[in-house]
């Protein structure tokens, strides 16, 4: 029977403790009476504990911190007990929605048995209180002795103290168990616990778990890290000042959190001789992707990437002619032209005057050229190495400026644009008199013929998370394979569009899962510039989507967890790679706009 109890509760406790998960509940607000609006600030967090601090003055319980701050008008009854009520009754006997539970923690301040005897008979007052099953009345601070109890009301619990062996039948009226957090480490909530500080505590909190008990602590470091850090430690109820910020921060948390369950294997590069005369350019750009992105993709694939294996890096400027923030159309101008334009602007100047991009330069040296996105073809950075618009969003537009470019493979979503236009136009008979084949599905790649030719699927809107699959890379791949059969010399242009997408969304998966299939093209990319010497790679961004910093990371699991500090875009600078013949003209700080420039003088071209 002592086996089957022992598994039992072994069980019971695994159990507790895999299944925990952090939402406001986990939330303790200390010394809430504090806040300019005590109680209710919390509440409309809804805080799975709450902590008030009474003395008892002159036959009345007060709030107070020390008793020289005890006023009149703070009462326990008007600061928390009839806003207590009125939000039962308002929810017919519960205290949040959906019986969401309450931890009422009331710290006595005064002697225990009296203090306490007051309050049981205040409570009298409020029999909606006592009655509610989603509140918990825990009494912490001059508790009574074990021994007295029982003398009261069984709705009344109390706060255990891991130091102190507690009867079954004690245990029963212990609702959490609380410590002072600086008995066991002086961390400030900085960098990281020592060993044995880390230790000591996993071993305390190990121990209230074993009792089936929630813990505590009093006295934590109140700011993100030390949040994620009693997080990882498994602490029931992180307690804080700053009720309002720890309930905005775990609202995020999980889209703020991945842990990836598959990693994929990187390129070892051969490294190409740099000497050999540039023929040939892949220009891969991750919308949105800063140095952030790269190091949660390398975290998130357990500490390897494409990526980090090469070796020649930059930076590049990413300011707009009329804004310190690009956005993505300005950004991919001048890449595309070599000019800096206003943001919204497609490869138009700051006055709306067309710009030559590098795809038309190209075709009149009898190079081949591509342009690929993972997103919608006319969106705005596949968009500037064809279109000519004032405004990114003129989608129709852009598309009807394809005709009149001499780009050879186009590939990516939004067909809808060239096919089912507003006018009831479908621009494809006119291209297909140009020369090129057309196919709105992708897996028609393995079968085309043609060396001109677009495809235009849905599936490009998909994301990673959604299921889109190897869409980037093998469109990447289909692309060099057509212009090395007649060993032509090509540029291609391919986007990893989508990491741009997480960014705004604020959502880690999201980012992480594109940034890894991005690299997955880079490594296809790198696998072709070693057999092909003449061949150039650059990697770079538009600009940063996110301003995404980095909380915390597991290389070993593969698991990050970040902050993302906008919606939109930001003005850091983005990296340059460069790998293959010419990288090493990438190194260096220079303006986006360099990187047409270094291009074209590699390849000897004239504008």
């Amino acid at each position: 029977m002592k086996h089957s109890a022992f598994l039992l509760l072994f069980l019971a406790t695994a159990s507790f403790v895999l299944a925990q998960e952090y939402t406001s509940s986990s939330i303790h607000a200390h010394n809430d009476y504090v806040h300019p609006i005590p109680f209710l600030t919390a509440y409309y967090q809804h805080a799975g504990s709450i902590e008030a601090d009474i003395f008892l003055h002159n036959g009345e319980l007060y709030v107070a911190h020390e008793e020289k701050e005890i006023l009149p008008s703070r009462t326990l009854d008007k600061l928390y007990l009839e806003p207590l009520q009125a939000k039962i009754k308002f929810h017919d006997g519960a205290v949040y929605p959906k019986n969401k539970p309450l931890n009422f923690l009331i710290d006595l301040k005064t002697e225990g048995i009296p203090t306490l005897q007051l309050l049981v008979k205040k409570l009298k007052k409020y029999p909606t209180i006592t009655a509610c099953k989603s509140l918990t009345i825990t009494i912490s601070g001059s508790v009574p002795d074990l021994a007295r109890w029982n003398e009261f009301p069984d709705y009344i619990y109390f706060d255990g103290r891991p130091a102190i062996t507690y009867t079954p039948e004690q245990l029963k009226r212990i609702s959490i168990i609380s410590d002072d957090f600086k008995q066991y480490t002086k961390w400030n909530g900085k960098g990281t616990l020592t060993a044995p500080d880390k230790k000591k505590i996993e071993t305390v909190i190990a121990n209230v778990h074993a009792l089936g008990k929630k813990i505590r602590f009093w006295a934590t470091p109140d700011l993100v890290n030390a949040w994620i850090t009693l997080q990882k430690l498994k602490v029931d109820y992180i307690g804080t000042d700053n009720v309002t910020e720890l309930a905005s921060f775990i609202e995020k948390e999980p889209k703020s959190v991945f842990k990836n369950t598959t990693t994929h294997d990187v390129h070892k590069p051969v490294i190409a001789a740099e000497s050999v005369q540039v023929k040939n350019v892949i220009l891969l750009i991750g919308d949105g992707m800063g140095l952030t992105q790269i190091y949660a993709g390398y975290t998130a694939n357990q500490g390897k990437l494409n990526l980090f294996t090469i070796n020649t890096i930059g930076l590049s400027v990413t300011a707009s002619a009329d804004s310190y923030i690009t956005d993505s159309a300005a950004g991919a101008t001048a890449m595309a032209t070599g000019q800096k334009t206003n943001n919204r602007a497609i490869s138009v100047d700051t006055l709306g005057k067309p710009l030559e991009p590098i795809t038309d330069i190209l075709n009149r040296k009898k190079y081949k050229t591509a342009v690929i996105s993972c997103g919608d073809i006319t969106d705005a950075t596949p968009a500037a190495f064809y279109g000519h618009v004032v405004d990114r969003e003129f989608n129709e537009a852009i598309a009807a400026d394809f005709i009149s470019s001499p780009v050879d493979i186009l590939i990516g979503g939004g067909g809808t644009h060239f096919t089912t236009r507003k006018d009831g136009s479908n621009l494809i008979p006119a291209l297909q008199k140009k020369g090129y084949t057309f196919s709105s599905d992708l897996h028609s790649l393995d079968t085309i013929r043609s060396s001109k030719y677009i495809v235009l699927d849905n599936a490009a809107a998909l994301s990673m998370k959604q299921g889109r699959g190897n869409f980037l890379a093998s469109s990447l791949q289909k692309a060099l394979t057509t212009f090395s059969k007649d060993n032509s010399s090509f540029f291609i242009m391919a986007e990893g569009a989508q990491i741009d997408y997480g960014g705004h969304a604020n959502d880690m998966e999201y980012v992480v899962k594109e940034m890894l299939d991005f690299d997955n093209a880079i490594g296809a990319a790198m696998k072709f510039v070693d057999l092909h010497p003449g061949t150039l790679l650059i990697v770079t961004a538009d600009h940063e989507t996110g301003g995404l910093t980095l909380l915390d990371g597991d290389l070993k699991k593969g698991s990050v967890h970040g902050n993302f500090s906008t919606h939109d875009h930001t003005a850091v600078m983005v990296p340059v790679f460069a790998y293959g013949s010419g990288a090493k003209e990438f190194a260096g700080v220079y303006q986006n706009t360099a990187i047409f420039d270094k291009i074209i003088k590699l390849l000897g071209v004239t504008k």
